[in-house]
């Protein structure tokens, strides 16, 4: 069996050693046949701090960090341009 890998953007680092991770998908209405789009949120461990909001990263399930979390910061993708 094979871990998830999902690709995501950060939404938020206030947490120490956590970030919130944003993953969009598109799918097609059953019914209406529009083509909407889901965002979830998943919590994953980023064990440097090295992540900060607008990164775009690649998160891989894992066994249970603690009561929220169940991934992990994988690689980060597209780092933004930050000010300070």
């Amino acid at each position: 069996m094979s871990k998830k890998i999902y690709t995501g953007k950060v939404v938020s680092d206030r947490m120490d050693k956590t970030v919130v991770v944003a993953v969009a998908r598109l799918f097609q209405h059953p019914v209406y046949k529009k083509t909407v789009k889901k965002v979830s949120r998943f919590k994953a461990h980023d064990e440097g701090n090295r992540c900060h909001v607008g990164d775009t990263v690649k998160i891989i399930e894992t066994k249970p960090i603690s009561k929220d979390k169940r991934w992990m910061v994988l690689d980060i993708l597209d780092k933004v341009a930050r000010g300070d």
